[in-house]
């Protein structure tokens, strides 16, 4: 009479804790998948995948951070009150422009005009992107050298930024052209028809901010 001989199943193997970025994780080499999974991190960071290299930085200045929540309520306002608010689309805050070689660049705020309807904002290109100057001057490069380049590489048709130390927004158009916009001026744009960016409120509460920090 024959035996059957019982196999014991080797114990189940761990899998591979999941990945956690944190100031640490600064110079980190992912993919694309390997960083859109990513589901916990340090908030005292943020964090930017660069041609594969993850880039950490600390969380954004209240003089930068209070003046974009302004921003952020205005265009919301121009989009319920105004009679051609309907042009906004979206607005979103610390938000990733998707870029063609798979980096991933966080924007101080993103607007999504003319569309219609609700963006993805993984697949629709921004119409405007928004950024606040920093103070170090590594990020002076990054806004105005780097992002420039990479947000026109897109087809994003403004780029705003936002200089609260030389009292200022540059503006940088798709076709390479660029406007200068001092703290006496209120910017307008067609893109959002009947909406006004008076530039030196905005300055006033970003030094307000500052203040405080």
């Amino acid at each position: 009479m024959s035996t059957i001989e019982l196999i014991t199943p080797p114990p189940a193997i761990d899998d591979e804790p999941a990945l956690r970025l944190c100031a640490e994780s600064n110079g980190l080499i992912l993919s694309p998948e390997e960083f859109d999974a990513v589901e916990d991190w340090d908030e005292d960071y943020r964090y930017e995948l660069i041609r594969g290299v993850v880039v950490v930085n600390p969380i954004p200045a209240c003089g930068e951070r209070g003046p974009n929540e302004e921003l952020g309520y205005w265009l919301l306002g121009y989009r319920d009150l105004n009679p051609k608010g309907s042009a906004l689309d979206a607005t979103l805050s610390e938000q990733f422009v998707y870029l063609p070689d798979g980096s991933r660049r966080r924007a101080d705020r993103l607007i999504w005009c003319g569309l219609g309807r609700l963006p993805n904002p993984k697949s629709d290109v921004a119409t405007i992107g928004v950024e606040f100057v920093s103070r170090r001057r590594r990020d002076w490069r990054r806004d105005f050298i780097d992002k420039r380049g990479e947000y026109r590489g897109v087809g994003m048709k403004e780029y705003w930024v936002i200089d609260r130390f030389r009292r200022k927004m540059t503006v940088f158009l798709l076709d390479g052209s660029e406007k200068t916009i001092d703290d006496n001026t209120t910017y307008d744009t067609p893109l959002l028809p009947g909406f006004q960016l008076p530039l030196g409120r905005l300055l006033q509460i970003a030094d307000q901010w500052a203040e405080r920090e």
